[in-house]
């Protein structure tokens, strides 16, 4: 196949251009963007000859950070560059002490709620008394949540020359103090860094240490490299000070190391030099290693890149999820599509391999477009997963749509870029590799929002990682997806066993329209559910309009002179654009929320979830059985048809007095989306069964059985 290829082509490229990306703005302080407010504070007047502190204030958003110097095993730290009047100058930033920002198996340093960050500023001593001077800042950050947006501003802080007394600013002033005071102080202490095994041993002896309460103890290092810094770290407590147990990455090595050491309250800059443990550091007994209340499991920073290895299999699951995409139920009705492009030119060898590699191209193309579309979404502050392309009531409109004229193509009520002479052999006279290109696009574009297994732990890492490495799996995934059928055009023994072309193509051809059809009722259910009622009769409307011009066109094709053809065959485009109109507005609007009633799924009473929700029905001591699903997601449905609609299961539920909670993804959400990011996938379907004696839930696989289910039940009310 395929049909409408050139208006298959734009009719892809409209869709994703549905997708509206909202760049930030910049402007002069206080500037709010991103998550995060920033302003130039300062202490007052600016004394001639002397330094004097400014402060960037960065106020950010309940749940999103920025980073100290070092941030960790992600993020980048705030940076300013000062634009002075001349003989003015700048010095470093002064970095208060930061906070440890889990996440997942990885360590963030940074900042919550608040930081202020202040830089001596000196002027020249022959600076005008009484003058008031601009300072000029450009600032480039990373704020954090459950995505990373970098970004940047410009701000300007007016300050006055002192002419006799300075006269002190009541609010930026003490701001600044208390992060001078949260900054590392200077250190006399000895610090000695040993290497024992596959750990380091950092020592730091000093008057300030003994005695002092060490259990909250923690090393901060200046240099991101080197160190694990998510692995706990060992405290010794001895009669001159301390030692802590730190884990390098790669090959154990002592060295030069400088950063912060803090105990809580207060903090020390302390270097480190290659050497023997430090007498009266250690052998006072070991406590444990420091506690972070309130750490975050949920996915707060992007990942940095991995190791090689780690990429490779990553990419090796990634490929594996592709191939396994194509037996998931919502690919089945793109299996025609797949059949029609390439029955054709069975035994012409050279055309089924053009074929192959086109359909491969398509793929590759269409899952890379739209990784970097989500991949920008989520840059821009959006927390969208994949198969984010259905959760737009636009989009499924057009496909839908799409899909019924492909659906009425292979019908014959109209055909694109054949001639209806020879109509035996019509299938065969279809543009090969351009049809075979855009069956791929429209495959992946239908079919992708399914998360195959391996593809769920695949696409959250791809998500957590720099562009280019997160393209290399959404490639990776391209890949697996064509595998199949390009190998199937590879296989001269396997086509020979179809029989050549002939009448039976016609019926093969019309047969294969009805998954088509299917195809685009499923699409229509889901914009119902997106949209709502009225929305769904605009839809309707707009699908006989395009049927009525697809006949039309077709009748053009078939019977008329020059002139009424091109008359009859304008009725398709004219049924398009007026469909675009009606879908516009009905996209647009919102379904009703049904969501907080219960519903049923067989004799199982089903509520709405929440987190509160779960916490609540915990603390009753039930069984949780949650289920993440979207209208769009086919192998959900599936599920719930053959596994979750069972009496089997409906007893289990029963047996346990087990709640059912459904996270309905349909439309985007953020809160499950979250959900998602902390059980390493990015797609539903997602189910988790919470014990009813608390803990983390029993992540499931995304295809079911009643068996695994009602397993999965027993464990969680500890009765297997």
């Amino acid at each position: 196949m395929l049909i409408s290829t050139s208006r298959t082509g734009a009719c892809i490229v409209a869709l994703l251009a549905l997708l509206v990306l909202t760049p930030g703005n910049a402007g002069a302080a206080p500037v709010k963007q991103d998550h995060l407010t920033t302003e130039l504070i300062s202490q007052g007047d600016i004394v001639p000859g002397a330094p004097s502190y400014v402060g960037l204030r960065e106020t950010m958003e309940p749940g999103w950070h920025t980073y100290w110097i070092n941030p960790g095993d992600a993020g980048e730290p705030t940076k300013i560059t000062w634009t002075l009047p001349a003989g003015w100058k700048a010095g470093p930033i002064v970095w208060p002490t930061p906070e440890r920002i889990a996440y997942g198996p990885l360590m963030n340093y940074g900042y919550n709620t608040e930081v202020v960050l202040p830089v001596a500023i000196t002027p020249p001593a022959g600076v005008k008394p009484g003058e008031t001077v601009t300072l000029k800042a450009h600032v480039d950050y990373q704020v954090c949540s459950d995505v990373c947006v970098p970004g940047r501003v410009d701000l300007t802080l007016d300050v006055k020359v002192a002419s006799g007394q300075p006269v002190i600013d009541p609010v930026g002033s003490p701001a600044i103090v208390r992060a001078l005071e949260r900054g590392p102080r200077p250190s006399d202490f000895q610090v000695a860094a040993t290497a024992q095994g596959a750990t380091l041993k950092l020592s730091a002896a000093g008057d300030a240490l003994k005695g002092a309460d060490v259990s909250r103890a923690y090393f901060f290092p200046y240099e991101a490299a080197g160190l694990n810094h998510a692995a706990p770290q060992a405290i010794e407590r001895g009669t001159e000070g301390l030692t802590l147990t730190l884990t390098p990455v790669g090959a154990t090595k002592a060295g030069a190391i400088t950063g912060v050491l803090s105990l809580g309250e207060t903090s020390y800059e302390v270097a480190a030099r290659d050497g023997p443990p430090l007498a009266g550091t250690s052998g006072g007994g070991t406590l444990p290693p420091t506690a972070l209340p309130g750490a975050k499991t949920a996915p707060t920073t992007p990942q940095p890149a991995q190791g090689g290895l780690t990429l490779v299999l990553k990419l090796l699951a990634a490929f594996g999820g592709g191939l396994i995409l194509n037996l998931m139920p919502c690919v089945f009705p793109i299996l025609s599509m797949k059949a029609a492009s390439l029955a054709g030119h069975v035994h012409d060898a050279r055309a089924a391999r053009r074929q192959g590699l086109a359909f491969m191209v398509g793929c590759l193309v269409t899952f890379l477009t739209l990784a970097g579309i989500l991949l920008a979404v989520r840059a821009a502050g959006s927390s969208v997963g994949w198969g984010f392309q259905l959760q737009s009531p636009g989009v499924t409109a057009a496909l839908a749509l799409l899909m019924l004229l492909v659906a009425l193509d292979l019908s014959g009520v109209f055909e694109i870029g054949t001639s209806m002479q020879g109509a035996g052999t019509g299938l065969a006279s279809r543009s090969g590799v351009i049809g075979a290109f855009f069956t791929g696009a429209l495959a992946v574009v239908v079919a992708a929002p399914c998360t195959a297994p391996f593809m769920g732990p695949a696409l959250a890492f791809a998500l957590s990682q720099p562009p280019l490495t997160a393209l290399l799996v959404f490639a990776a995934l391209g890949l697996g997806f064509a595998a199949p059928f390009t190998a199937l055009a590879y296989a001269p023994a396997l086509l020979k066993l179809i029989p050549r072309p002939g009448a039976w193509m016609n019926v093969f051809k019309t047969v294969l329209a009805f998954p088509m059809y299917g195809t685009a009722l499923w699409l229509t259910w889901v914009f119902n559910g997106e949209a709502g009622h009225l929305a769904l009769a605009a839809l309707l409307f707009a699908g006989l309009l395009t049927a009525f011009g697809a006949w039309l066109f077709g009748q053009g094709q078939r019977q008329f002179s020059a002139t009424w053809r091109w008359v009859l065959q304008a009725a398709l485009p004219a049924a398009l654009i007026a469909s675009i109109l009606l879908i516009i507005p009905a996209a647009h609007t919102e379904a009703a929320d049904g969501a907080a009633a219960p519903s049923k799924l067989g004799s199982i009473t089903r509520e709405a979830w929440s987190p509160e929700r779960v916490t609540e029905l915990q603390a009753q001591g039930r069984v949780v059985f949650v289920d993440f699903t979207a209208d769009w997601c086919a192998t959900c449905k599936v599920n719930e048809l053959t596994s979750l609609r069972s009496a089997d299961v409906a007893a289990a539920f029963a047996e346990v007095n087990a709640a059912y909670l459904v996270g309905d993804w349909t439309n985007h959400n953020a809160d499950i989306a979250q959900v998602l990011a902390e059980h390493d996938t990015a797609g539903v379907p997602l189910y988790l069964v919470y014990s009813a004696r608390g803990g983390e839930p029993e992540k499931l696989p995304q295809v079911l059985t009643t068996g695994i289910v009602k397993a999965a039940l027993k464990r969680a009310a500890g009765k297997s």
